[in-house]
């Protein structure tokens, strides 16, 4: 019997819903949420992805504004920039869109945003309180991963689950985020990478395999075992002649094989990808509930 199709959007559009009274009520209270994106130069993706985000924001109600500064932007400059926004009371988020161009160090701009103001949750801070289990807010993709999980009857609770890639952006805060004896975490996680030998040993054990490893198919049918769950975070190119485009997107593992065998899998496109900028507006309401919650 073929898996389940794990419909990211789904999942996405009902914690907007949820997300929409959260800001209604706040609003009640006299405070709107809201959230800054700066970006730096025109890279059309990252025009691409901050659009986005300001229409997930509008739509929730959200208060979003877009900075946008010219390619040759000093590394000061932004730097100035972010202190300053980290003093305005109006946003209570903060998101710089990587990449930044070459005369910028990323890491010092994303060190200058406050902790509370992260939400993003690349902050060093927050990252060293997500692995103790109190964070201030998680990283997108990887509460996104875990959201999926849990709301489509997944949880992760007492499984083997096997993170296939190390990245800081998500294979190391998943597996922090899966490991704490937490609700909707409390896993067992096996972390395998370029450096594994005999990748499969492993993933053949999963009852959860999460797939993040940046390369197309490389998670095949012969290296699961049947009713396995599959949470695929990789977005890759491949041609393909028969589209308009000359190529299709696809995941990190083999779906259409792999789809007769699982008892659960993300699609890509339509998976993990629209959970990300949802829980980027998750983080952003969290943020205006804590900030709030400070002042009083």
């Amino acid at each position: 019997m073929p898996a389940e199709i794990i419909s990211g959007a789904k999942i996405a559009e009902e914690i907007r819903a949820e997300l929409k009274e959260k800001v209604s009520n706040l609003k009640k209270k006299g405070i709107t949420p809201g959230v800054v994106f700066v970006r730096v130069g025109e890279d059309p993706a990252s025009v691409s992805y901050v659009t986005g985000k300001g229409k997930a924001a509008e739509e929730i109600g959200i208060l979003s504004e877009t900075i946008v500064l010219p390619e040759d932007t000093s590394e000061q400059k932004l730097l100035d920039l972010v202190h300053k926004l980290n003093k305005d009371p109006k946003f209570h988020g903060i998101l710089v869109q990587l990449p930044l161009p070459k005369q910028i160090d990323a890491d010092k701009v994303l060190n200058a945003i406050e902790p509370e103001k992260d939400v993003d949750g690349f902050h060093p801070v927050n990252v060293g309180k997500l692995l103790i289990g109190s964070p201030y807010f998680m990283p997108c993709t990887p509460h996104g991963v875990q959201e999926l999980l849990i709301r489509s009857g997944n949880d992760p609770d007492g499984k083997h689950v096997v993170i296939c890639g190390r990245s800081n952006i998500v294979g190391k805060p998943v597996m922090a985020i899966l490991m704490q004896k937490q609700k909707g975490a409390n896993a067992t996680v096996t972390m395998v990478h370029t450096g594994t030998k005999d990748m499969a040993k492993y993933t053949k054990q999963a009852d959860i395999i999460i797939a993040a490893m940046g390369k197309p198919q490389v998670i095949t049918a012969d290296m699961v075992k049947p009713g396995v769950v599959v949470i695929d975070v990789g977005v890759n190119r491949i041609p393909d002649a028969t589209k308009k485009s000359g190529f299709r997107l696809v995941g990190d593992s083999d779906f259409e094989a792999i789809k007769e065998k699982a008892k659960a899998i993300t699609p890509v496109p339509g998976g993990v990808g629209p959970m990300t900028i949802t829980m980027l507006m998750v983080n952003t309401v969290r943020a205006a509930e804590q900030q709030s919650a400070k002042k009083k």
